[in-house]
Formats: C-alpha cells, sequence, structure tokens
C-alpha cells in the first residue's frame, strides 16, 4: 500500500521510541490497482520484495510482516515462486506473517497457521469510505 493507513497512523502515536524496535516501508503508488498493474507497480513491488528479503536474512528481525503480499500475488506484483523462495530461505529464528485475501494454495500448504477473516457485510459496498478511528 502507498497510502498512509491506519496501522501506520497508530505507531506514529505510539511515539519515537517504537522506531527503534519497529520499522515500516511502504512500496506502492498512492492508489489501488483496480485493473492490470503498470511496469512501474510491478517494479516497486519487487524493490520492496529485494529489501525485504535483504531484512529478513539480516539477523536484524525476529518478526517480518509483509502487509498485503496475498494481494500482491494476486495482482501479479511479484512471482508466486519468488515468494516461495522466501519462505524457503527464511532463517528459522525468523517469522514471517503475510497478510491479504486470496492467499495462494501454496501459500496455505507451506504455512504453520492459517487464519481467514471473511467479509459478510461492509458499509464501503454502500459508498461509506474508510472512516477516522477506525479504519485510517
Amino acid at each position: 500500500k502507498g497510502v498512509k493507513y491506519g496501522e501506520i497512523e497508530a505507531l506514529e502515536k505510539l511515539g519515537t521510541n517504537i522506531g527503534r524496535n519497529i520499522k515500516v516501508k511502504q512500496y506502492g503508488k498512492r492508489c489501488f490497482i483496480e485493473t492490470m498493474p503498470s511496469d512501474e507497480d510491478v517494479a516497486m513491488a519487487n524493490r520492496g520484495l529485494a529489501e525485504v528479503t535483504e531484512a529478513i536474512c539480516s539477523g536484524k528481525y525476529d518478526l517480518v510482516i509483509l502487509d498485503e503480499i496475498n494481494m500482491a500475488l494476486y495482482f501479479n506484483l511479484l512471482t508466486l515462486e519468488d515468494v516461495l523462495n522466501l519462505i524457503e530461505i527464511k532463517p528459522d529464528n525468523v517469522e514471517l506473517v503475510f497478510t491479504g485475501r486470496r492467499a495462494e494454495k501454496e501459500i496455505i500448504e507451506r504455512a504453520d497457521l492459517v487464519t481467514e477473516m471473511r467479509e459478510i457485510k461492509h458499509y464501503f459496498t454502500r459508498g461509506v469510505m474508510a472512516r477516522n478511528g477506525i479504519e485510517k
């Protein structure tokens, strides 16, 4: 996601001490992809994957969260092979968390824990945008 969203704002409100323990990097334009991704979208996602790969192998992090990586796969921003390789090269002491809908079956098969949240009803379908303090 290239937009500032609720999780980012929450971390900022926790103060400067949190910055020593939590690093947030975003790779994407300010808009959501609704059709085919552009070459720029793909390049940004792959730059992000390269940096994440380096971070995972650096020994500096115990937990790495790849927010919406499943949707990045769905939109063909990344290849399944590259993401599966990330899982394979991960050191044993690093926990990876992948988020987003539409997880590939190969990701699910390799995961130790899979949780599915399923929308039953959402006000967004009635045109209500993200609300302060809830989604942003």
